[in-house]
This record gives structure tokens, C-alpha cells and sequence, in this order.
């Protein structure tokens, strides 16, 4: 038991040193207690890409304090899901004592890091999209409570947008009411926009920034849902 812990520090050691080496940067964060619902952090990258990468990657910043639902909308190919998995490896990081990839980071801590992300087609044809994206969904709520942070990456755009509106508002609704931590990302405009006109949620909004001409700058800003994700840019 001694050598796999020591294996697990030498291993952040090197991880460090890696970081230091790309001139990356990386923090110790302060994790703050489950009941403020906190979430704010500087600089935030996704350390895979930037492992894979062999250099710094664009980092982004986001006070998410005071908001339960963070939604992220926007241009295709913004790296959308490059943040979501950011924010998600940030918290173990920081939930296993690790330092994070980012400038700053505070979080509440929270009983589990739940992820739904989509999955390739079933090739056995046992089930469609929609059926094996409720069925993850249903065996997900078994693992959830009020302290858990969840990530949503286009969990309900295996079928049409009315449809697919109307279960994630259901799903979403009902863990916003449990007070449950989530950040989401959607390209469904009605159900985006829904939220953004309902104050009373209290969501927060960020946007994958399209430059002039089409070209991505592979940051997200504050920014309510558009009804195109520009998937014609050429980038």
C-alpha cells in the first residue's frame, strides 16, 4: 500500500514537472464546503490537450458562484466539450489533493463527479440512441445527490429538438429543484433559450467566441443561446 501511494505522488511530481516543462500552467485550489454551491476558477485548460498538444492551451475563465446550471452553447467546434472535460478533471484533481491546470480555482467539493456523454451508435441494433441515452440516464440517478457534479455533453439530441426539449427540461428541471450542480452543453436553441428567459433559474450562460469571418478563438465568454451554431464556418 505504501508503494501505490508513493507511486501516485511521484506520478504528480513528474505530471508537474511535465507542466512546467510545456510552460503550463497549474495551481493548488481551494476547495470550499458542498452547501455553497461554488464554482469559480481562472486560466481553466484541459491538461489532456495540452499533454497531447506538447504545449499551453487556451484557458478560460467563468465565476459560476450563485449559479447551479452552467449551459454552454455556441459555435461548432469551439471546444465546447474540451471545457467540459476541463472542469471535470479539475475537481478530481483537486478532490485527490492534486494541484489543477489553471491560473486560479475554488470549488465546493462534491460526493462525485457524474458524466453523460454521447456514445457511438449501438452496431448490434439492440436499442436506437434515445433508448440507450434514457437507459445511461436512468442508471445515472441511481448515483445522484444533492452534493454530486454532473456534466452534460448533448445528452438529449438523439432525437428531434421538440422531443429532445421537452426531456431535458423534465431531467434538467428536476435536478435544478434538487439543487444538484451541472454544466451542460446543448446545441437545442428552444431549450437553451427557454432557460435564458426564465430568470428565476438562475442559469448561467457561456458561448464558444466566433471571430470575424468564422474563425474560432477557442474561448467561451458570457453569452445567452443563438439560433445557429454556424456550422458552415469554414475552420
Amino acid at each position: 500500500m505504501l508503494r501505490l501511494e508513493l507511486a501516485f505522488y511521484v506520478g504528480c511530481l513528474n505530471l508537474g514537472e511535465r507542466l512546467e516543462k510545456l510552460g503550463a500552467l497549474s495551481v493548488f485550489p481551494s476547495p470550499l464546503d458542498p452547501s455553497l454551491k461554488k464554482h469559480r476558477f481562472g486560466g481553466l485548460y484541459d491538461i489532456c490537450l495540452a499533454l497531447i498538444a506538447g504545449r499551453s492551451v487556451v484557458g478560460n475563465d467563468f465565476d459560476g458562484d450563485g449559479h447551479l446550471l452552467v449551459m454552454i452553447t455556441g459555435a461548432n467546434q469551439g471546444r465546447k466539450s474540451t471545457f467540459l472535460r476541463s472542469v471535470g478533471l479539475a475537481q478530481l484533481m483537486m478532490q485527490c489533493g492534486m494541484f489543477v491546470p489553471a491560473k486560479t480555482f475554488a470549488a465546493s467539493l462534491c460526493s462525485g463527479v457524474l458524466k453523460h456523454f454521447k456514445r457511438e451508435q449501438d452496431n448490434s441494433m439492440r436499442s436506437g440512441k434515445l433508448d440507450e441515452k434514457l437507459s445511461r440516464m436512468s442508471e445515472f440517478v441511481g448515483h445522484l445527490d444533492s452534493d454530486a457534479l454532473v456534466l452534460f455533453n448533448e445528452s438529449f439530441a438523439a432525437t428531434n429538438e421538440r422531443e429532445g426539449t421537452e426531456i431535458a427540461r423534465q431531467i434538467v428541471g428536476a435536478l435544478l429543484n434538487h439543487r444538484t450542480r451541472m454544466f451542460l452543453v446543448t446545441h437545442m436553441f428552444e431549450f437553451a433559450n427557454g432557460l435564458a428567459e426564465d430568470d428565476s433559474r438562475g442559469v448561467a450562460f457561456l458561448r464558444a467566441e466566433r471571430r470575424e469571418y468564422g474563425s474560432r478563438a477557442y474561448k467561451l465568454i458570457e453569452g445567452k443561446p443563438l439560433r445557429t451554431s454556424f456550422g458552415e464556418d469554414p475552420v
